[in-house]
Formats: C-alpha cells, sequence, structure tokens
C-alpha cells in the first residue's frame, strides 16, 4: 500500500510538473496547494532532493524545481524513493530480495508467486509512466470542459 509520504511525495512532484521549467515553487504553496503537512512535506522534499528528483534553492526566489523534465522521471521510481520497494512480500521485491523464514519451498510457494504477479503488475504500471504523464491525467478533465455564461 502507497503510504502517505508516497502519496504526498507524488501529489508535491506533480505539483512541481505543472511549473513554468526552472520556476522555483516554495514549499508552502504545494502544501497550501495539496492540502499536505508543511513539515512532512519539508521532509518529503529533502528525501526527493537527496535522490536527485528536485533542486532546491535558498532565499529571494528561492523554492523547489524538479531536477529533469517531467517526461524523463518515472513513477516508479519516485515511490521506490519514498516508499522502499514495490513488492507487497520480500521474497517477492527484485530489489530488496529476502527470503522467508518459513518458507520450504519458495519455487512452489503460492503466496510468493501470487505475490510476485503483484508487484510485477504494479511495476509494470509504474515503471512504464512518467510524471509528465500523470500530470496529464489530471488535466484531462478539465480540457475537455466548456463553459456558457
Amino acid at each position: 500500500m502507497l503510504t502517505k509520504k508516497g502519496k504526498y511525495g507524488l501529489k508535491a512532484m506533480v505539483h512541481l510538473a505543472g511549473q513554468p521549467p526552472g520556476e522555483a515553487t516554495l514549499v508552502t504553496d504545494i502544501a497550501v496547494s495539496n492540502h499536505i503537512p508543511k513539515k512532512f512535506l519539508d521532509t518529503i522534499l529533502g528525501e526527493l532532493r537527496n535522490a536527485g528528483f528536485v533542486n532546491s534553492k535558498k532565499g529571494k526566489g528561492g523554492g523547489y524545481t524538479l531536477a529533469r523534465p517531467a517526461h524523463e522521471i518515472r513513477v516508479g521510481h519516485i515511490v521506490r524513493v519514498l516508499d522502499g520497494p514495490l513488492a507487497p512480500i520480500q521474497c517477492a521485491s527484485k530489489s530488496s530480495y529476502r527470503r522467508c523464514d518459513d518458507c520450504t519451498d519458495e519455487k512452489h510457494c503460492s503466496v510468493r508467486l501470487i505475490m510476485l504477479e503483484a508487484r510485477n503488475a504494479i511495476s509494470t504500471v509504474l515503471d512504464n509512466r512518467t510524471l509528465a504523464e500523470m500530470r496529464a491525467l489530471s488535466e484531462s478533465d478539465s480540457a475537455h470542459l466548456m463553459y456558457y455564461i
């Protein structure tokens, strides 16, 4: 399950993807617009900065920007940085594999096999979608609306 940290991180990244390239956005603006506690968002953005997804600048005109164009950032990479492996259990993980202590036959373990299938399905979606595509999903409904006065 995606944690609040992962969810808030994705919301913040989508917010930054909607800004003009190179235009810094204050953490307070991101927090208020997305209903995220500012202190928690500070921590999340720090992790995203350390992972190379965002840049930060202090002082006048400061704030956060994407470190790379949104079409180069995979959603799965963001989720892994904030929440860890995509697999529901460690024996189904590609990046943090660990055999279960109670497993006697991993090759035929029905729990592992179904969780591996779930991990692969999640990975297929998240690793094949970019931040730009995620941003476009939220804009698609409003783009088709027509207002009459």
